[in-house]
């Protein structure tokens, strides 16, 4: 009975594991991102263009492009080297162009709806996302 139980324990550790190791990352052919970066100290938000990534990387299961902070410390760079620290950056993302373009007006809206936030656009002649490979 007791070697039954063990069995049966390394046959569930056995189907776990192999669960936990499925999920790999995957490397797509086109992916979709903007920058926002914003701070608490100023009422200046800026947007970036939507820009087309080649070869972005992705989580298999969940689709979540991986290394996101990374894409948010380029743009936070970006302005640490314009000389405009302490902004807040994020970075969304999409597989699909619609997608991405509704996510931008979402975003952009709010701050238009609040009538005190002044935007401010970033080309990509300015500033363009470069891929990062996960390690």
């Amino acid at each position: 009975m007791r070697s039954l139980k063990y069995f049966i324990c390394i046959i569930f550790s056995i189907i776990a594991l192999s669960i936990t190791v499925s999920a790999k990352n995957k490397c797509v052919p086109k992916a979709y991102v903007f920058g926002v970066a914003a701070s608490f100290n100023d009422s200046i938000v800026y947007f970036t263009d939507i820009q087309e990534l080649d070869s972005a990387w992705i989580d298999d299961k969940s689709d979540f492009l991986l290394n996101r902070s990374d894409y948010s410390y380029q743009l936070k760079n970006y302005f640490e080297q314009k000389n405009i620290p302490h902004r807040t950056c994020i970075v969304s993302y999409a597989l699909k162009r619609k997608d991405i373009d509704k996510k931008y007006q979402k975003i952009k809206n709010k701050y238009v709806k609040n009538g005190n936030i002044n935007i401010k656009y970033i080309s990509s002649d300015d500033f363009h996302f470069t891929n990062v490979k996960p390690e």
